[in-house]
């Protein structure tokens, strides 16, 4: 019975990464089809324990334009998409993706995120004319208090903050148990 290897994925709008982690994969396979079809099989050690993916992609990929790199811990797949259009998931199956499958957050960017091939980020956002200073960001200019214009405090505040301060017990709220 074949063993399933860990496997990372991320994606841009034109392709899907897909890293199979296994060190010292020898006798490596893998089958990639139009339709989506990802099949993956390798043995490892000197027992030639064998390791075999089968799955079902999101959507069609183009196999002629899609590239593997084999090194000695990781089998690296760039997989190029048939459409460029992010997909909901790696799978093409809903519900919760088997365990040995996880994104690859060192090579995730969000959709947002992604630079395009004028090296702007997002697809519509444009920042060039944007100013900070037209924000309102919370603080009020205008409501300077009569204590910081005039540098001094009326002698009926100065008096409340010698009450609030005291200390005695009678001052004190009466603490519940």
């Amino acid at each position: 019975m074949s063993r399933h290897p860990p496997v990372k994925w991320a994606q841009r709008s034109d392709e899907v990464y897909i890293t199979v982690e296994l060190p010292d994969a020898q006798d490596v396979k893998l089958k990639l089809e139009p339709e989506g079809k990802f099949y993956f099989s390798a043995t490892t050690g000197a027992e030639k324990i064998p390791y075999e993916i089968d799955i079902d992609l999101f959507d069609k990929v183009d196999v002629n334009n899609s590239k593997v790199s084999a090194g000695s811990r990781n089998i690296f797949y760039l997989v190029a998409k048939a459409e460029d259009k992010w997909w909901d998931r790696l799978l093409k199956q809903g519900g919760k993706p088997p365990a040995f499958l996880k994104v690859d957050w060192d090579k995730w960017v969000d959709e947002d995120d992604e630079v395009d091939e004028d090296g702007k980020m997002g697809a519509d956002m444009d920042f060039g004319n944007f100013d900070l200073s037209k924000l309102s960001m919370g603080g009020d200019d205008e409501s300077d208090t009569e204590d910081e214009v005039t540098g001094q405090t009326s002698i009926d505040n100065e008096a409340d903050t010698k009450e609030k301060v005291d200390g005695s017990p009678s001052a004190a709220p009466e603490a519940k148990a």
